[in-house]
Protein backbone atom coordinates (compact mmCIF):
# COMPACT_ATOMS: atom_id res chain seq x y z
CA UNK A 1 0.00 0.00 0.00
CA UNK A 2 1.30 3.44 -0.96
CA UNK A 3 0.78 5.86 1.93
CA UNK A 4 2.15 9.36 1.96
CA UNK A 5 1.63 11.93 4.68
CA UNK A 6 3.41 15.04 5.76
CA UNK A 7 3.33 15.24 9.55
CA UNK A 8 2.68 19.00 9.75
CA UNK A 9 1.34 19.29 13.31
CA UNK A 10 2.68 22.81 13.81
CA UNK A 11 0.11 25.52 13.16
CA UNK A 12 -2.63 22.90 12.85
CA UNK A 13 -6.05 24.39 12.08
CA UNK A 14 -7.85 21.41 13.65
CA UNK A 15 -7.60 18.88 16.46
CA UNK A 16 -7.62 16.09 13.87
CA UNK A 17 -4.21 14.97 12.61
CA UNK A 18 -3.28 13.69 9.17
CA UNK A 19 -3.21 10.10 10.49
CA UNK A 20 -6.75 10.68 11.86
CA UNK A 21 -7.91 11.79 8.40
CA UNK A 22 -6.27 8.76 6.75
CA UNK A 23 -8.07 6.47 9.22
CA UNK A 24 -11.39 8.25 8.59
CA UNK A 25 -11.13 7.98 4.80
CA UNK A 26 -10.18 4.30 5.15
CA UNK A 27 -13.21 3.62 7.37
CA UNK A 28 -15.58 5.35 4.95
CA UNK A 29 -14.03 3.48 1.99
CA UNK A 30 -14.56 0.17 3.80
CA UNK A 31 -18.20 1.08 4.55
CA UNK A 32 -18.72 1.96 0.88
CA UNK A 33 -17.25 -1.36 -0.27
CA UNK A 34 -19.50 -3.17 2.25
CA UNK A 35 -22.56 -1.56 0.64
CA UNK A 36 -23.38 0.66 3.62
CA UNK A 37 -23.45 3.80 1.44
CA UNK A 38 -25.29 2.41 -1.58
CA UNK A 39 -28.25 4.70 -0.87
CA UNK A 40 -25.98 7.68 -1.64
CA UNK A 41 -24.83 6.38 -5.04
CA UNK A 42 -26.40 7.43 -8.36
CA UNK A 43 -29.66 5.62 -9.06
CA UNK A 44 -29.44 2.54 -11.29
CA UNK A 45 -25.66 2.93 -11.45
CA UNK A 46 -25.96 5.84 -13.90
CA UNK A 47 -22.65 7.54 -13.17
CA UNK A 48 -22.06 10.84 -15.00
CA UNK A 49 -19.66 10.52 -17.93
CA UNK A 50 -19.19 14.23 -18.67
CA UNK A 51 -17.66 15.27 -15.35
CA UNK A 52 -17.06 14.30 -11.78
CA UNK A 53 -19.81 13.36 -9.39
CA UNK A 54 -19.58 13.73 -5.62
CA UNK A 55 -21.66 13.36 -2.50
CA UNK A 56 -21.03 14.27 1.11
CA UNK A 57 -20.73 11.21 3.36
CA UNK A 58 -20.29 13.10 6.65
CA UNK A 59 -20.31 16.70 7.84
CA UNK A 60 -19.83 18.42 11.17
CA UNK A 61 -17.99 21.50 12.44
CA UNK A 62 -14.64 19.70 12.40
CA UNK A 63 -14.79 17.39 9.39
CA UNK A 64 -16.22 16.91 5.89
CA UNK A 65 -16.01 13.53 4.13
CA UNK A 66 -16.81 13.16 0.42
CA UNK A 67 -17.14 10.36 -2.10
CA UNK A 68 -15.86 11.55 -5.49
CA UNK A 69 -16.09 9.79 -8.86
CA UNK A 70 -13.51 10.64 -11.51
CA UNK A 71 -14.16 10.21 -15.21
CA UNK A 72 -11.39 9.80 -17.78
CA UNK A 73 -9.91 12.94 -19.37
CA UNK A 74 -10.91 15.38 -16.63
CA UNK A 75 -8.51 16.84 -14.09
CA UNK A 76 -8.53 19.45 -11.41
CA UNK A 77 -6.21 22.42 -11.83
CA UNK A 78 -3.20 22.84 -9.58
CA UNK A 79 -4.85 23.80 -6.30
CA UNK A 80 -4.56 23.83 -2.54
CA UNK A 81 -7.20 23.35 0.15
CA UNK A 82 -6.62 26.74 1.81
CA UNK A 83 -6.81 26.32 5.59
CA UNK A 84 -7.80 22.64 5.61
CA UNK A 85 -5.81 19.47 6.05
CA UNK A 86 -6.86 16.71 3.66
CA UNK A 87 -6.61 12.99 3.04
CA UNK A 88 -7.92 10.52 0.50
CA UNK A 89 -8.31 6.79 0.01
CA UNK A 90 -8.71 5.36 -3.50
CA UNK A 91 -11.68 2.98 -3.43
CA UNK A 92 -11.63 1.83 -7.06
CA UNK A 93 -9.44 2.61 -10.04
CA UNK A 94 -6.32 4.76 -10.10
CA UNK A 95 -5.65 8.46 -9.57
CA UNK A 96 -2.61 10.26 -10.92
CA UNK A 97 -1.45 13.14 -8.75
CA UNK A 98 0.96 15.87 -9.77
CA UNK A 99 2.14 17.83 -6.76
CA UNK A 100 4.32 20.88 -6.46
CA UNK A 101 7.54 20.13 -4.56
CA UNK A 102 8.67 23.75 -4.30
CA UNK A 103 10.75 23.49 -7.48
CA UNK A 104 8.91 21.13 -9.81
CA UNK A 105 5.89 18.91 -10.32
CA UNK A 106 6.28 15.34 -9.12
CA UNK A 107 3.90 12.64 -10.40
CA UNK A 108 2.67 9.55 -8.59
CA UNK A 109 -0.03 6.94 -9.12
CA UNK A 110 -2.47 6.16 -6.34
CA UNK A 111 -4.12 2.79 -6.90
CA UNK A 112 -7.04 1.06 -5.23
CA UNK A 113 -6.38 0.99 -1.46
CA UNK A 114 -3.67 3.66 -1.60
CA UNK A 115 -3.92 6.72 0.59
CA UNK A 116 -2.48 10.21 0.57
CA UNK A 117 -2.61 13.03 3.09
CA UNK A 118 -1.91 16.70 2.53
CA UNK A 119 -0.89 19.30 5.06
CA UNK A 120 -1.35 23.03 4.69
CA UNK A 121 0.33 24.38 1.56
CA UNK A 122 0.04 21.11 -0.41
CA UNK A 123 -0.53 22.08 -4.06
CA UNK A 124 -1.59 19.34 -6.47
CA UNK A 125 -3.58 18.37 -9.55
CA UNK A 126 -5.45 15.06 -9.70
CA UNK A 127 -6.75 13.08 -12.68
CA UNK A 128 -8.34 9.67 -13.24
CA UNK A 129 -5.65 7.31 -14.46
CA UNK A 130 -5.92 3.67 -15.57
CA UNK A 131 -9.40 3.04 -14.12
CA UNK A 132 -10.29 -0.49 -13.07
CA UNK A 133 -13.52 -0.06 -11.12
CA UNK A 134 -15.36 -2.99 -9.50
CA UNK A 135 -18.25 -4.46 -11.50
CA UNK A 136 -20.96 -2.64 -9.55
CA UNK A 137 -19.42 0.70 -10.54
CA UNK A 138 -19.59 2.09 -14.05
CA UNK A 139 -16.62 1.07 -16.21
CA UNK A 140 -14.02 3.81 -16.37
CA UNK A 141 -14.96 5.38 -13.05
CA UNK A 142 -12.39 5.88 -10.36
CA UNK A 143 -13.79 6.40 -6.86
CA UNK A 144 -12.08 8.00 -3.88
CA UNK A 145 -13.06 9.11 -0.39
CA UNK A 146 -11.73 12.52 0.73
CA UNK A 147 -11.73 14.11 4.18
CA UNK A 148 -11.05 17.77 4.98
CA UNK A 149 -10.54 19.27 8.41
CA UNK A 150 -11.62 21.84 9.17
CA UNK A 151 -14.32 21.52 6.49
CA UNK A 152 -13.32 22.96 3.13
CA UNK A 153 -14.30 26.63 2.71
CA UNK A 154 -11.82 27.97 0.15
CA UNK A 155 -9.34 26.85 -2.48
CA UNK A 156 -6.58 28.61 -4.39
CA UNK A 157 -5.52 27.73 -7.93
CA UNK A 158 -2.07 28.01 -9.46
CA UNK A 159 -0.03 28.04 -12.66
CA UNK A 160 3.68 27.57 -13.02
CA UNK A 161 5.11 30.90 -14.15
CA UNK A 162 7.76 31.52 -16.80
CA UNK A 163 10.49 31.51 -14.17
CA UNK A 164 9.42 28.10 -12.89
CA UNK A 165 7.73 29.52 -9.81
CA UNK A 166 4.25 28.75 -8.58
CA UNK A 167 1.87 31.64 -9.28
CA UNK A 168 -1.58 31.87 -7.67
CA UNK A 169 -4.18 32.67 -10.34
CA UNK A 170 -7.26 32.90 -8.13
CA UNK A 171 -8.85 31.94 -4.83
CA UNK A 172 -12.47 30.93 -4.43
CA UNK A 173 -14.86 30.28 -1.59
CA UNK A 174 -16.42 26.83 -1.83
CA UNK A 175 -18.21 24.20 0.20
CA UNK A 176 -17.56 21.45 -2.35
CA UNK A 177 -14.42 19.49 -3.25
CA UNK A 178 -12.81 21.04 -6.30
CA UNK A 179 -16.01 21.34 -8.33
CA UNK A 180 -15.07 24.79 -9.61
CA UNK A 181 -11.70 23.50 -10.81
CA UNK A 182 -12.71 20.87 -13.33
CA UNK A 183 -11.06 21.10 -16.71
CA UNK A 184 -10.51 18.71 -19.55
CA UNK A 185 -7.16 16.99 -19.12
CA UNK A 186 -4.59 17.19 -21.85
CA UNK A 187 -2.67 14.04 -22.57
Amino acid sequence: MNTSASSGRQHAPTALTLPDLLRITDEHAAALLDGQSDHLLPLDGQWPTDGRWYTRLHADDELDVWLISWVPDFATELHDHAGSFGALTVVAGTLTEQRWTGRELRTRKLREGDQAAFALGWVHDVVNGEPTAPSRHRAGQTLSVHAYSPPLTAMSYYDIGKGGNLRRTRSVLTEHPEDVALKEATA
